[in-house]
C-alpha cells in the first residue's frame, strides 16, 4: 500500500528537478557571443569593408569564401587601427586568417572586386572575436560542476560543432548548386553547337553538290 503524502513529495520533486530542468535548457539557447557571421553581395568594380572593435590581446579570426559569381574570387585585405596590413591575399576563393589582437581601436576588413567587370560575386565570412563566455560562470561558484551542468556544457559544445558544420554545408551546398546549374547551361550551349555545326555540315554538302553537278539547258523556239 503506499503511503498517503507519497505523491505530493514526488509531485514536489518532479517540480523542482522540472525548473532546473527548463532553467540549464534555456543556458543552451545560443545567446550573443563575439561572432559576425554575413553573407553580401559584392557588385562587380565594387569594395565593401567591415568594422570591429577590438580590445588588446583578443584572439580573433576572419574565415570568408566565395559562394557564387565569376571564377569564385575576392580579394581580401584587414588592417589594424594604423592602418597597417595584417592580412592581403587576392584572388582568393577561400581562406582563414587567425591574430591577436596588438592594440585597442577599429579594426578594418575589405572584400573587393574592382578586378572584375561583368560578374558580380557573393560573399561569406564569419569574424570571431575571442572565446565564447563559459555557460556556468565560475566566479561566484565554490563547487564543481554537477553531472547535469557538465552534460550541459558538452552538449552546448556539441551543438556549436554541428552549428559549424551545417554553415560550411550550405556553404558547399550553394557552390554545388552553382555548379550544376553552370554544367547545365554548358551542356545545352555544347548541344546547341552540335546542331548548328550538323546544320552548316549538311548545308555545306548540299552546296558542293550542286557545284559539281550538270544542268541541262533546255530551248524553247517562240513564234514559227
Amino acid at each position: 500500500m503506499p503511503r498517503l503524502g507519497s505523491a505530493p513529495r514526488w509531485a514536489a520533486a518532479a517540480g523542482r528537478w522540472g525548473c532546473r530542468l527548463l532553467v540549464l535548457l534555456l543556458f543552451l539557447v545560443p545567446g550573443p557571443g563575439g561572432a559576425s557571421e554575413i553573407t553580401f553581395e559584392l557588385p562587380d568594380n565594387a569594395k565593401q569593408c567591415f568594422y570591429e572593435d577590438i580590445t588588446q590581446g583578443t584572439k580573433c579570426t576572419l574565415e570568408f569564401q566565395v559562394i557564387t559569381g565569376g571564377h569564385y574570387d575576392v580579394d581580401c585585405r584587414l588592417e589594424d587601427p594604423d592602418g597597417n596590413v595584417l592580412y592581403k591575399e587576392m584572388k582568393k576563393q577561400y581562406d582563414s586568417y587567425t591574430f591577436t589582437a596588438s592594440k585597442n581601436g577599429t579594426y578594418k576588413f575589405c572584400f573587393s572586386n574592382e578586378f572584375s567587370t561583368f560578374t558580380h560575386k557573393t560573399v561569406y565570412f564569419d569574424f570571431q572575436v575571442g572565446e565564447d563566455p563559459p555557460l556556468f560562470p565560475s566566479e561566484n561558484r565554490v563547487s564543481a560542476l554537477t553531472q547535469m551542468e557538465s552534460a550541459c556544457v558538452s552538449i552546448h559544445e556539441a551543438l556549436k560543432s554541428v552549428i559549424d558544420y551545417q554553415t560550411h554545408f550550405r556553404l558547399r551546398e550553394a557552390q554545388g548548386s552553382r555548379a550544376e546549374d553552370l554544367n547545365t547551361r554548358v551542356a545545352y550551349w555544347s548541344v546547341g553547337e552540335a546542331l548548328i555545326l550538323l546544320v552548316v555540315s549538311i548545308g555545306q554538302v548540299f552546296l558542293l553538290k550542286s557545284f559539281f553537278s550538270d544542268k541541262r539547258t533546255t530551248t524553247t523556239r517562240v513564234g514559227s
